[in-house]
């Protein structure tokens, strides 16, 4: 499976892109606003690889998409985006995502959720996509923003991060907000 944008490829998560994906959920930057933290060694990581590649194997019920985004020039790796069926019933799914700092502060994150944006409307006919992060994480609400979510909640002490309990804003973008 592949999502095109203009400059990004979203594809499937393959078990060559260990070493590129393990260096990216040991960043210290990106770890800071995550609340499963580190991998507990290449293992930990190999084994969520393994998980993502297989997902396209899965059966129509499939609920999970987690892409490799990289550029489509130099296919350069950029990072990860999931998109994840909740609530079948619903029609309800949440979205998370997770750059390398070296891409950082170059509109891939807004694209990348752009493209999943469009693929969980048009393709998988969802109703509502949602997403969180840490209140201090601002880098991350307004990717949110900017794509057309809705800051809908502020939970309190919801997250548990290295630093303690984190309050956490609850974002969701709906589909007749984007389709209209």
């Amino acid at each position: 499976m592949e999502i095109i944008s203009e400059r990004l490829r979203l594809r499937t998560v393959e078990n060559e892109d260990l070493e590129k994906i393990h260096y990216l959920l040991m960043c210290p930057e990106t770890a800071l606003f995550n609340p499963s933290g580190h991998p507990n060694g290449i293992g930990d990581t190999a084994q969520m690889v393994k998980t993502w590649s297989e997902q396209e194997k899965e059966s129509e019920d499939r609920k999970n998409y987690t892409f490799y985004i990289e550029t489509i020039v130099g296919a350069e790796f950029v990072g990860l985006i999931d998109i994840s069926i909740v609530k079948v019933k619903y029609r309800n799914s949440e979205v998370w995502f997770k750059l390398v700092p070296e891409m950082w502060n170059k509109g891939y994150a807004t694209e990348a959720l752009k493209q999943i944006i469009e693929f969980g409307f048009r393709q998988l006919n969802l109703h509502r996509i949602e997403a969180g992060c840490a209140v201090e994480n601002i880098a991350s609400y307004k990717i949110m923003e900017k794509v057309g979510m809705i800051r809908e909640a502020h939970r309190r002490k919801i997250l548990p991060l290295k630093d303690g309990w984190s309050d956490n804003y609850e974002y969701a973008i709906l589909d007749q907000d984007y389709l209209d």
